[in-house]
């Protein structure tokens, strides 16, 4: 095993590392405004930051004497454009460094070893378990959610140069490289304004179109090479979900006609999809009784593409009954001649149909809570004492709805919104199959009545309860909720009409788990360890009421949202866990690292079907935890959630947060198009500000608390409860324990704490600072004891030397910033209320973009 390690991390070096020091002078001749003297400059700025660590300095004292030993600059101006001149250089280095990475790709990764397809070929004949496969792949099924969540920073554009010099690099096309390296230059990295709701879904459309589209189909088609009638023809085996433009949640500009026309922009992505594929296949299918047929299909999907106000006469099944006929033909008359992309197009048209992706709905809780309080209202559809009624007395009231109503007699746009989407879904369906939109997620899941609400407003939005062709999901997030999400669903397993309802949707309830309020509230090992109990009880109260639970995993990029090594913690997975389906989201810039290329997205796919079909079939290798090690991991939870909690009762805790990162400025970055907060009017508190901003400060100030806070006091704990090789055993046997150990050490990893050491003696915030920083080493101590490791991650070389490098490059970014920061607090102590404050707002803001892209998951 040590070899092939040993040879990618050599293959690592030289790809990207290597190449990185060789491209980067390059960057020389970029059209920049002095940018030779930039280059130097930040080469020199960087190595000065490093000493100047070393040394204890703080930001400010480094940035001081880097100006005066370096340049001859005693303006701010003069300063500060050479600080934007710094993070547009830096910018470019971080996407070059993307591009070599996505480049070595296929050099460093093993694409036929251990979770890839191939692998699985070797591992099921050697186990003779191919009847067990072919039972597993009848309903065993991937769904990946790409979602709008604000941390993915690079624009369209962007994102196309990176795709291009990736290519350039790989035929190591010098010439080429300069060019795009140039028009990186002119590129701006940055949007000027606030993107809608449905520029982001066209900026996620482009993955789709560009990487989805390719290595869904080649998965699928390779499977079907592989294991020969494994899967049937109503099991697409992988699925897309898509959320921007459907997840309302917290998000005002999210309503009914953005709804609607993301949807149609999805139909015309696939079918142009398609249409250039059949146009391409014409060149190959020049044979008697085959060309006329693709011909012809050539021109009905030119027709319902091109030709304005066509009415749409084409449907998946006649695609896909088209090309069967073309594959019939030729296989029966011309040899089986090109028949592999026949076949190839027709696995893509079985994943994607003519949504491309599933668009969700989704929506708090409390919204639909005030929307049937103004029905009862305003109508007759619900009593006039509905909002005084209890839960049960409400539900009756619901399900005894018996008549549409107009959204227009409700004041409030928000409510009336609400009604017309549900009512839209209807019109997206006819237009798009079915699964083009078939989910309703609610926020915020407390209660039976929250599933019921949104039930009734189907009734009221004119869907007839038998003709209910939507799933309703619950999202569970916070501690509490995840503790009684079990009693939740056992009362709706018991409701008549709901069980009725579940019924006709072949009695599967998907149940929705987020990660990040559960982090947010109870800390990183509570919050895994909560979601992995309430995985196992709903399991088992789906069982006994004969449903099919499904479980969709709010998964965010980084280890505190959930992220990380996801296919592991699939492979985790105990018996006791349903896993019929591994559905999770996608989002920010986990999408670009993680399926940002054709290879990268095969390989990343490949590893979660190998995660969730090896887990049945060979789960022997891996044991369901037993009593003893639940217990064992409770007490972790237990010991972790009291140490995280002490943390953020501290009365200065968000205040700290607020003053030390760039938190306040999330919602003026325009990266997104939901607010940072759930109620903009409110104060900053823990429940309104989002996951997103709150685990991205903590990652620009370089201390990543949600991705490890507690673990330390919790090893530490147990340790002196004598129970340490108990640890030790769970450690060595148990893959679950060890996977989120893993993503804590990531989380460890790009954390920098010399950055913000000037705090530790701060009058106020001195406290919060020497906590986390105590909490850190701690953990740190007791992990490297535990794998035996002289560092963190090093038992991930190659991930490892990733990071370091990721890092090097942001430092002077982080470095800025943090001085950004200081010098806004001084002019706001001053008398003239913060002029000149823009500047360093602005700056701030440009930093934030380079160190997030740099961290690849890191909000």
């Amino acid at each position: 095993m040590e070899a092939p390690v040993n040879n990618s991390l050599q293959q690592f070096k030289n790809l990207v590392g290597t190449k990185f020091q060789l491209y980067n002078s390059l960057f020389t001749s970029l059209p920049f405004h002095r940018v030779e003297k930039t280059g130097i400059f930040l080469s020199l700025f960087l190595l000065h930051c490093e000493e100047g660590y070393a040394k204890g300095s703080s930001p400010q004292e480094i940035m001081d004497s880097f100006f005066k030993q370096y340049t001859t600059y005693t303006e701010e101006k003069q300063r500060t454009d050479l600080l934007f001149r710094f993070v547009q250089y830096a910018e470019r280095q971080v996407v070059l460094f993307d591009a070599l990475e996505d480049a070595a790709f296929r050099n460093i990764r093993d694409l036929q070893g251990a979770g890839t397809l191939r692998h699985l070929q070797s591992e099921v004949i050697q186990e003779q378990a191919q009847e067990q496969l072919t039972e597993k792949l009848k309903d065993f099924s991937v769904r990946l959610v790409l979602t709008a969540h604000p941390t993915q920073f690079y624009p369209g554009e962007v994102l196309g140069i990176i795709n291009d010099l990736s290519k350039a690099l790989i035929d190591e096309n010098t010439s080429q490289v300069n060019m795009y390296l140039q028009q990186l230059g002119k590129t701006p990295f940055f949007k000027k304004e606030k993107p809608t709701p449905y520029d982001e879904a066209i900026s996620l459309v482009w993955f789709l179109e560009n990487i989805f589209y390719q290595s869904a189909g080649r998965i699928l088609s390779s499977i079907r090479a592989q294991f020969p009638g494994a899967i049937s023809s109503d099991n697409s085996l992988i699925r897309m979900g898509f959320w921007p433009g459907g997840d309302r949640d917290g998000n005002p500009f999210v309503n009914a006609p953005t709804t609607l026309e993301v949807a149609a922009a999805l139909r015309s992505s696939i079918m142009k999809c398609y249409f250039r594929e059949v146009r391409n296949l014409r060149r190959r299918l020049t044979f008697k009784g085959v060309e006329n047929v693709v011909a012809a299909l050539e021109s009905k999907l030119s027709r319902n593409l091109f030709i304005p106000g066509h009415k749409a006469d084409i449907s998946r099944q006649e695609i896909l009954d088209t090309l069967s006929g073309i594959r019939s033909t030729i296989i029966e008359n011309h040899n089986g001649l090109f028949v592999h992309l026949v076949d190839n197009l027709i696995s893509k048209v079985e994943i994607f149909g003519l949504f491309f992706a599933s668009l969700d709905i989704r929506q708090d809780s409390s919204v639909h809570e005030a929307v049937l309080d103004a029905v009862a209202a305003k109508t007759t559809a619900l009593p006039d004492n509905y909002a005084s009624l209890d839960d049960n007395a409400k539900i009756a009231a619901l399900l005894s709805i018996s008549e549409a109503i107009n959204p227009a007699v409700l004041e409030s746009p928000l409510h009336q919104d609400s009604l017309q989407t549900i009512a839209g879904i209807k019109q997206m369906q006819a237009a798009n199959g079915e699964e083009g939109c078939n989910r309703y997620i609610i926020s915020h899941s407390t209660s039976v009545l929250n599933v019921m609400e949104v039930y009734g407003m189907f009734l009221l939005s004119g869907w007839k309860k038998e003709e209910i062709t939507v799933d309703i999901v619950p999202l569970f997030e916070t501690i509490d909720d995840l503790r009684h999400a079990g009693q939740v669903m056992k009362s709706l397993y018991e409701n008549s009409d709901y069980r009725e309802h579940l019924r006709r949707r072949q009695c599967k309830q998907t149940i929705m788990l987020g990660f990040s309020d559960g982090t947010k509230d109870g800390g990183y090992l509570m919050a895994n360890w909560s979601i992995y109990k309430a995985k196992e009880e709903l399991t088992k109260i789906s069982k006994e009421y004969g449903i099919s639970v499904v479980f969709f995993d709010g998964r965010g990029g980084p280890p505190a949202r959930g992220g990380g090594k996801t296919h592991q913690f699939y492979a985790s997975m105990g018996r006791n866990i349903a896993n019929k389906e591994i559905q999770q989201t996608i989002q920010g810039q986990t999408i670009s690292s993680n399926f940002g290329t054709v290879d990268a997205a095969q390989f990343n796919m490949e590893q979660l079907i190998h995660a969730g079909i090896s887990n049945e079939l060979f789960s022997s290798r891996e044991l369901t935890l037993s009593k003893d090690e639940e217990d064992l991991l409770q007490s972790l939870a237990d010991e972790g959630y009291k140490s995280y909690n002490k943390l953020k009762t501290h009365p200065h805790f968000l205040a700290y947060l607020d003053h030390a990162s760039p938190l306040r400025y999330y919602a003026e970055a325009n990266i997104g198009s939901r607010p940072s907060k759930r109620n903009a009017s409110a104060k900053l508190n823990l429940n309104d500000l989002r996951a997103v901003p709150y685990v991205g400060a903590w990652s620009q100030l370089k201390q990543n608390v949600p991705g490890y806070y507690g673990v330390g006091s919790a090893l530490e704990q147990l340790d002196k409860q004598g129970k340490w090789e108990a640890v030790q055993t769970l450690y060595k046997h148990s893959l679950f324990f060890r996977t989120l150990l893993d993503n804590c050490e990531m989380a460890m990893k790009k954390s920098y704490f010399p950055l913000t050491a000037y705090l530790a003696k701060h009058p106020q915030y001195g406290e919060v600072w020497q906590m986390i920083n105590s909490e850190f080493e701690l953990a740190k101590k007791y992990l490297l004891l535990l794998t035996n490791e002289s560092e963190l991650m090093g038992g991930s070389p190659i991930d490892l030397l990733s990071i370091q490098m990721r890092e090097r490059i942001v430092l002077p970014l982080l470095t800025t910033q943090q001085y950004a920061l200081t010098r806004i607090r001084e002019l706001d102590s001053h008398t003239d209320n913060g002029h000149g404050r823009e500047t360093y707002e602005k700056l701030i803001m440009r930093c934030s973009f380079g160190i997030i892209n740099a961290g690849r998951n890191s909000a």
